[in-house]
C-alpha cells in the first residue's frame, strides 16, 4: 500500500496567492493599496501641529476652495444648513456646513466650517477620493475667524457624537504626507486612540 502526502506549496502571481494543501486549493486575493488625498485642492494652503481644546488641524485656503474626500469611502453625516449662534453656541452646531465620511480604511474624516455642500453629497453615497464634498468657508462658529476648514479624524460613532467626530487624533502628520502625495494612513493611530477611550463613545471632555 502506498501512501502519498503533497506538502503545502504557496505561489503568488501579482496580487493573487494560491495555497495549496493535500488537494483543496483556495485563493486569496492581497488588499488593494489605500489611496489618500489632500483634502482642499487647486489652492494654496497653510496649517499648524496645534489645535485649541482637542486633536484636529484647520487648513487655511481661500473662501470657495475644494474641499475633497481624502479617501475612497461614503458620506457619513452632512449639515447643509448653518444653525451656530453665538449667543447659544452650542457645540452640535460650531461646525455649521459640514461633512464627515468613513473611508475604506475604517477612519472618519470630517470637514466643516464649509460655504456649501457639493449637490449630491448625502448620509449613504459612495464617494472617491478627490471628489468634491464642498466649498471652503467661514460657517459655524468659524463666522468669526479667519477663512478655514476644519479638518478632524476619528472613529466612526452613531449618528450626533460631535465631540468625538470634530476629531481624536492630530492630522497635521498624516496631511504632511498627503500633500507631498504619500499615502501614510492614520487608521493605526485611531484605533489605539479607540482602544485607550475603553468605549465607542466616552464623555466630551472639552469644548463641550
Amino acid at each position: 500500500m502506498t501512501s502519498t502526502t503533497r506538502e503545502a506549496a504557496t505561489t503568488t502571481r501579482g496580487s493573487r496567492s494560491t495555497t495549496t494543501r493535500a488537494g483543496t486549493s483556495t485563493t486569496t486575493r492581497a488588499a488593494a493599496p489605500v489611496r489618500y488625498r489632500f483634502p482642499v485642492a487647486g489652492c494654496r494652503v497653510d496649517y499648524g501641529r496645534t489645535h485649541h481644546d482637542y486633536p484636529a488641524t484647520d487648513i487655511f485656503a481661500a473662501r470657495g476652495c475644494a474641499f475633497v474626500a481624502p479617501v475612497d469611502g461614503r458620506v457619513d453625516e452632512v449639515a447643509t444648513a448653518d444653525r451656530w449662534s453665538p449667543a447659544s453656541d452650542r457645540g452640535a452646531d460650531r461646525g455649521g456646513r459640514a461633512v464627515s465620511l468613513v473611508g475604506v480604511d475604517g477612519v472618519r474624516y470630517y470637514g466643516s466650517h464649509l460655504q456649501s455642500v457639493a449637490a449630491g453629497v448625502r448620509s449613504g453615497v459612495r464617494v472617491r477620493a478627490g471628489q468634491l464634498l464642498g466649498r471652503v468657508g467661514n460657517s459655524g462658529s468659524a463666522r468669526v475667524t479667519a477663512v478655514h476648514l476644519h479638518f478632524g479624524i476619528s472613529w466612526p460613532t452613531p449618528p450626533g457624537v460631535w465631540w468625538l467626530r470634530r476629531g481624536v487624533v492630530y492630522p497635521w502628520r498624516y496631511l504632511d504626507s498627503w500633500r507631498a502625495g504619500g499615502d501614510l494612513s492614520p487608521a493605526r493611530a485611531v484605533r489605539a486612540a479607540r482602544a485607550e477611550a475603553g468605549r465607542e463613545v466616552p464623555p466630551c471632555r472639552a469644548g463641550c
